[in-house]
């Protein structure tokens, strides 16, 4: 589906998406209610880890498959760690099988907690697209993303960081390294954050790093999948030689901060 010489995307049919998740999926609400969905795009499948995930009743309601592949259950039953990516190939071809009935184009990890292995990667290659709370353009010395792995936001607060970003990236056998696709406007850091750290105040610091990246998921991770989902559904994205190109330029597009919402951004203000 994403090569060097795919053209644009000319079947009729919408895109059909599944998504990923564990405890719950930031930006679900926003996607569901996308005016694509049903005319370019259909979410034909909602997979969580979690069996308390908060968003399939929200998925049932729509209504679209809402499946349980409870994690915790199935390495349980095998004596092992969560952590353990030893059985963790098994649990990814049984995600495979669960979903290949619905022959989703795009898979969208939204909130998922776990590395995908081989089997998921080998099934849907460059079909699987992931939403980290980072901005992964920020590069240490290596040339390697500075800010990866499930603290992103907290290790950029502590290092700092002055605003931080989320970015949408092509899942690789290598965490949060993959081709980036859509980053999102900058959320600023304030200037007490800066006090904190002066003050070493870890706690401080720990309380606002989760706050962070809440406002992120809460204002941009719709906006971000919705905009994957539609440059996917157009046939915009590819690969040339292994660096991404959306819309015609190369990756990341970068998404402009919505307007203003009437009313919440003055009440802070104020």
């Amino acid at each position: 589906m994403l090569n060097s010489r795919r053209s644009p995307r000319t079947a009729p049919t919408p895109l059909r998406v599944a998504v990923l998740s564990s405890r719950r999926a930031p930006g679900l609400a926003d996607l569901l209610a996308d005016p694509g969905r049903g005319r370019h795009w259909d979410l034909v499948a909602f997979v969580a880890s979690d069996p308390a995930c908060a968003d399939l009743a929200r998925v049932r309601a729509v209504p679209a498959p809402a499946i349980v592949h409870d994690i915790r259950g199935f390495y349980t039953a095998r004596g092992a760690r969560v952590t353990d990516l030893g059985p963790r190939a098994e649990y990814d071809r049984r995600t495979v099988e669960l979903l290949a009935p619905l022959h989703p184009d795009l898979v969208v990890l939204s909130g998922y907690l776990h590395i995908l292995t081989a089997p998921a990667l080998e099934a849907f290659p460059n079909r699987i697209v992931n939403i980290h709370d980072a901005d992964l353009t920020v590069l240490e010395a290596g040339g390697r993303p500075r800010y990866r792995g499930l603290r992103s936001t907290r290790d950029a607060v502590f290092a700092g960081a002055r605003e931080t970003r989320s970015t949408v990236h092509l899942v690789t056998p290598e965490v949060d390294v993959g081709p980036l696709l859509v980053r999102s406007w900058a959320f600023p850091v304030p200037g007490v954050v800066e006090q904190a750290r002066d003050l070493r105040s870890g706690d401080v610091l720990k309380a606002y790093a989760y706050a962070q990246r809440e406002w992120m998921m809460c204002a941009a991770w719709g906006p971000l999948l919705a905009r994957t989902i539609e440059l996917f559904a157009r046939g915009d994205v590819r690969l040339l030689d292994a660096r991404p190109v959306v819309a015609g330029a190369l990756g990341p597009l970068e998404l402009p901060a919505p307007p203003p919402r009437a009313g919440l951004l003055g009440a802070v203000g104020g």
